[in-house]
């Protein structure tokens, strides 16, 4: 070797053999241990292989008997779906966020596992694991990544052991050349944003809970800590489903490509994904359960199915938004033989008919697909399809008219609905009023509207009835303006949670209100309803089919509640009718409740439909009997006029201007009609 002009480093004055004759720069071989230094130094200048996760779980990677069925040298050929994932998590490959929505008993959990070693061993960098509470990320701690790093002699060499003194290996905490491994729960905030994060591994998100420490989505809290690596960063979100619309793998899953693992036909070579509905058996007879191909239809034995998963292949069925994310979805019908078989997953599915917790878990953790409630709203392309057009403003079923509105900081929303027999409703107006609480041309719009009227399909005119206006928003502006029109038209309602209600509409109560910064001895009567039930009414209503033609030819009515649609409600105003769903959620100690949640941010409609049904039972429409509905039909033409003496009714002259739909607040004991000042 040339020399320098700068001296020799004792590194290189004892390696480097010279020609020059001093002894300062003969390699000295004559003592113990020299051969050794020499093979780390030749290692330490050797570059790693490039490996990608896959690859190096089958080179580095054993399983313990304490963490594993099977233990000994890990084989990715044991589960090939996974190697694609796995390899999406290795530096060379473009993806920056995936996604895995599966079942159980995949070995998703493994993967996760092979990753950490990857990381720890090839790719070292800060690296944060998540999962649903610190509790279970102790447990994952001693369990799992004990085992791990324990059993695999290259990890073992790079973690030193768990001991008092040493504070770089902890339970929650493992450091190792070039980076750090830190375990947290969701639950934490204070785990979440401990530091940057090249790597971050979110297990189990949909156990998570909605916010850490109240300080936010756990999810997105944790993200935040990966921003500075820009691209070079990889988040892994795992999970099994949970109930549709709340669960996050499947919002995840929704937003990628969608990648599903499709297999051979080992008869007629169609590449297709497993699907639970072509899983087949006799009837009561599990063990000889099937999959019949969805080509050539012919039942493939679950014996084949170790050559299918070898034979397979991922394919996106969908196009991210987002190139960089990418999406795989797992059922335990890819589970390899002697794991979950197709006999087990028939077993399970049939002893879970008939209990709805016993249904959600098989279809969470056999199929990895979401729950739906029953108390979840139809589809609302189902409702579209059913809307109809109505022969005037007002069918002929409709007697009387009550509205909701729905106060937003930038406008006001009115439904008007129109009721007959049988609480049967039809939507007869959609209105939106521009302006919020703080604009007055918004309140005198609002005005006119209580005195405007509809046409009815025999000539008569109806006028809103009551109108039921929310005051969950600018509670002071609404309790103003319902005042001075008078609490015989107008009836502010406030919503109440909760099913174990004596009543769905309470009320009314003296509230007090503050009108221009005034104080007010007797506030406005506010009516309580109890929202969760009038919604399982209206999603209940909703299921009901109208009867076809022939039905109708043959006399049938339409059923009791049956809800109209009109054909120009457009997809939107559906979408919101249908916006929630009733979940089961469980508290710390595992008791459940029922509550009703989003599926998407706008809902007015639902909201205004159950202002409006609350406003028909203020009314008293749920207890009327058969004489107040025969005066309504009277009014409106609906069914000829009985004359009696003690419900004779002056004739009208001109049915045109006949004004219909306006029912007595009270019966009298002389079955007199009184008519509201507002109807006069």
């Amino acid at each position: 070797m040339s020399e320098t002009s700068s001296p020799p480093s004792p590194t290189s004055r004892f390696l480097l053999n010279d020609d020059d004759d001093t002894d300062d720069h003969r390699l000295d071989l004559s003592f113990d241990g020299t051969e050794d230094i020499l093979c780390a130094w030749s290692r330490g200048i050797r570059p790693d292989p490039d490996l990608t996760v896959s690859e190096w779980a089958d080179k580095h990677r054993w399983l313990s008997s304490r963490a594993a069925a099977e233990p000994g040298r890990y084989r990715t050929a044991r589960t090939p779906y996974l190697r694609e994932i796995m390899d999406a998590l290795s530096p060379g490959h473009p993806a920056q966020r995936i996604s895995l929505m599966k079942a159980a008993q995949v070995g998703a959990t493994e993967a996760g596992n092979n990753w950490i070693g990857f990381v720890i061993h090839h790719a070292p960098g800060p690296m944060l694991a998540v999962l649903p509470t610190v509790e279970m990320a102790k447990r994952a701690s001693r369990g799992r990544l004990d085992p791990l790093i324990s059993d695999s002699p290259a990890l073992r060499e790079r973690v030193s052991p768990a001991r008092s003194r040493d504070a770089g290996n902890s339970m929650l905490s493992k450091e190792f050349p070039g980076g750090i491994l830190v375990l947290t729960g969701a639950n934490s905030a204070t785990g979440l944003r401990s530091m940057p994060v090249r790597y971050l591994f979110l297990d189990e998100i949909d156990a998570y809970p909605p916010s850490a420490d109240e300080e936010g989505d756990p999810v997105t809290l944790a993200e935040a800590r990966s921003t500075t690596f820009a691209h070079r960063r990889k988040v892994f979100l795992v999970s099994t489903p949970t109930i549709r619309g709340l669960s996050r793998i499947e919002q995840e899953f929704e937003a990628s490509d969608q990648r599903r693992y499709f297999l051979p036909c080992p008869h007629c070579g169609a590449m297709q994904w497993l699907e639970f509905e072509r899983l087949r058996w006799e009837k009561g007879k599990p063990e000889t359960a099937a999959y019949a191909c969805n080509a050539c239809d012919i039942l493939i034995a679950e014996h084949h199915k170790t050559a299918m998963l070898e034979a397979g292949e991922w394919r996106a069925t969908a196009t991210a938004a987002d190139p960089h994310h990418v999406g795989f979805h797992l059922s335990a019908l890819y589970s390899p033989i002697g794991w979950k078989s197709w006999e087990q997953i028939a077993r399970e599915w049939l002893a879970a008919q008939g209990n709805d917790e016993m249904l959600r878990a098989a279809r969470n953790t056999l199929l990895g697909e979401t729950w739906v409630e029953r108390g979840e709203a139809p589809e609302w392309q189902r409702l579209a399809d059913r809307r109809e057009a109505f022969a005037a403003q007002i069918p002929e079923g409709g007697l009387f008219l009550t509205a909701g509105a729905d106060i937003q900081k930038d406008r006001i929303e009115v439904d008007i609905w129109a009721w007959g027999r049988g609480l049967q409703s039809w939507l007869v107006d959609h209105i939106v009023i521009p302006g919020g609480p703080d604009s007055p041309a918004a309140w005198a719009e609002l005005t006119k509207l209580l005195g405007r009227t509809w046409q009815h399909a025999n000539g008569a005119v109806m006028p809103i009835a009551k109108l039921a206006v929310d005051t969950g928003y600018e509670a002071a502006a609404v309790y103003a303006w319902a005042r001075a029109q008078g609490f015989e038209q107008v009836v502010p309602v406030k919503g109440l949670e909760g099913f174990n209600r004596a009543t769905p509409v309470s009320g009314p109560t003296f509230v007090d209100a503050t009108a221009g910064g005034k104080r007010l001895r007797r506030g406005a009567r506010l009516w309580s309803v109890a929202t969760a039930t009038f919604k399982i009414e209206t999603y209940r209503l909703l299921r009901l089919e109208l009867p076809t033609d022939e039905e109708r030819a043959a006399g049938q009515p339409d059923p009791p509640g049956m809800i109209h649609l009109p054909d120009w409600a457009d997809s939107e105003w559906l979408k919101q009718l249908v916006a929630e769903q009733l979940v089961t959620v469980r508290n710390k100690r595992g008791y459940a409740r029922q509550e009703w949640q989003k599926l998407r941010e706008r809902n007015e409609a639902l909201d205004t439909r159950v202002y409006a049904r609350a406003a028909a039972w203020i009314m008293g429409a749920d207890r009327w009997d058969e004489r107040m509905w025969r005066q309504l039909e009277e009014q409106a033409g609906v069914a000829a006029p009985e004359t009696t003496t003690a419900d004779a009714a002056e004739p009208i002259a001109d049915p045109t201007a006949r004004q219909a739909g306006a029912p007595p607040t009270t019966p009298r004991r002389k079955r007199q009609t009184y008519t509201p000042r507002f109807m006069r």
